[in-house]
């Protein structure tokens, strides 16, 4: 579709990342606008190579009511916004925008999505957690970790302050962290082969693993941890719960 008859429409949404041809947003919304007879609502993708191109969105499109944001702009969006709500401030990383009276205001529904999906898996020994990675999705595991009083550590692949890097994963540590959250990209479709790096061998019943990827279903990282017995779970709930949190903040600014 062109610029011009993307612009025919009263509203337009899309979602702003890198390599975005697989994205689960573009098909969610045109469904749940079909569906609900929207037919002056279109959203498309934004497939930008970097960040600095943001802007130009902004004028090539009038109509543009709310944006998505996915890898790699969670964070480095936000000098381009003109505000961010209090829980984005907090976590430090925007997955949905919101236009309103010309102005950019950054959201994080990320959060929601993963808190709401996450707490029905919890068991009681799931006090301690593993976050593997450290981009915008982690933040937002990050906040969420706080907010249910469960301790955690980032694991990254280099050592900084306050951070495990997966050599330092050991017995001694998946002993008391039973709870391992992938907010990396790796295992995502079509390299579905990939994985973390974390001792998969040492895992147990005891552990739950969450990975935010939902294409495909079951990565590689959940295979394995299903195979030692641990509980696991996808993206896949997440990304309905974040999706209709965005589109309540942005229909709030329409005349449906």
């Amino acid at each position: 579709m062109e610029v011009n008859q993307k612009n025919d429409y009263k509203y337009l949404f899309g979602l702003v990342g890198k390599n975005i041809n697989y994205s689960f947003s573009r098909g969610y919304f045109k469904t749940k606008f079909e569906n609900e007879h929207l037919t002056n609502c279109f959203y498309t993708n934004f497939d930008i190579p970097s960040i600095e191109e943001f802007p130009k969105l902004i004028k090539q499109h009038p109509n543009i009511k709310g944006f998505n944001v996915t890898i790699p702009y969670k964070e480095s969006i936000i000098p381009y916004l003109d505000t961010l709500d209090d829980t984005a401030k907090s976590i430090g990383a925007v997955n949905t925008i919101e236009v309103k009276d010309s102005k950019l205001i950054g959201h994080n529904t990320d959060y929601y999505g993963f808190m709401k999906s996450l707490e029905p898996n919890l068991n009681k020994n799931h006090t301690k957690a593993l976050i593997l990675g450290t981009g915008g999705a982690a933040k937002a595991v990050a906040y969420v970790m706080r907010l249910l009083k469960i301790d955690y550590n980032l694991v990254s692949r280099t050592s900084k302050p306050h951070q495990l890097t997966y050599n330092n994963l050991n017995t001694e540590i998946l002993d008391k962290y039973h709870l391992i959250i992938n907010t990396t990209p790796l295992g995502t479709f079509p390299e579905i082969s990939n994985k973390p790096d974390i001792p998969y061998n040492l895992l147990t019943e005891k552990h739950l693993l969450f990975d935010l990827i939902y294409n495909p279903e079951k990565t590689t990282f959940l295979t394995l941890g299903e195979e030692k017995g641990a509980s696991i779970a996808n993206g896949s709930k997440m990304l309905v719960l974040q999706a209709e949190k965005a589109w309540e903040i942005w229909k709030q600014n329409l005349n449906l």
